[in-house]
């Protein structure tokens, strides 16, 4: 019969599975991280991972979620910032651009590559991809309100356009010594679509 937690326990536990996983998927990737290590790191028996997680997948994709939340928290705020002022297309394009590039240094997302996330997306409830992909669209539309954008703009269509360059940047050296200009150009064609 499992152990039964107190609520405190419990988010002590969420809490330290999140940061070992995070840990774990920055050293190791999705394939070399087993729940056998998690466990061992956290300190609890692995019938208890599975009474916070399904499986590895969900508790990896839940920490890169947060960071990606973190993220976009950050980037509306600049966003909401600047909004009232004037705001060019190349304003624009420059703010999600230093974005973008600060992904690429938090040291989860910067070790994932094209078959790490293409293997947890496939090992994913179907739902759960579609709830992640819907919260995205829902923040792009919700930064699109803080300024005039142009009547006709799909925000499922820039949303996916975001999709797309985000996956971009999971080719960049494949991409090569052009890529923050590719990148840059991406981004500038995407928000002269909006604004």
């Amino acid at each position: 019969m499992p152990k039964s937690y107190s609520e405190q326990e419990r988010e002590y536990i969420r809490k330290r599975l999140k940061e070992e996983a995070a840990k774990c998927l920055a050293r190791y990737g999705v394939r070399h991280t087993t729940v056998d290590e998690i466990v061992k790191r956290v300190n609890i028996p692995k019938g208890t991972f599975y009474l916070f997680y399904k499986s590895k997948e969900l508790l990896m994709f839940e920490v890169i979620q947060e960071q990606q939340e973190y993220v976009n928290r950050k980037l509306y705020q600049t966003i909401s910032g600047i909004a009232n002022r004037s705001l060019s297309a190349e304003k624009l394009a420059d703010v999600i651009f230093k974005f973008f590039k600060m992904t690429e240094d938090m040291l989860i997302l910067k070790l994932i590559d094209v078959g790490e996330v293409d293997l947890l997306v496939r090992k994913l409830p179907r739902e759960i991809v579609e709830e992640h992909f819907q919260d995205d669209t829902d923040m792009i539309e919700k930064m699109l309100a803080l300024f005039p954008a142009k009547k006709e703009v799909d925000t499922k269509v820039i949303s996916a356009a975001f999709h797309a360059v985000y996956f971009a940047t999971l080719h960049k050296a494949e991409i090569g010594e052009q890529y923050d200009e590719a990148l840059y150009s991406l981004i500038y064609g995407i928000v002269t679509q909006i604004i």
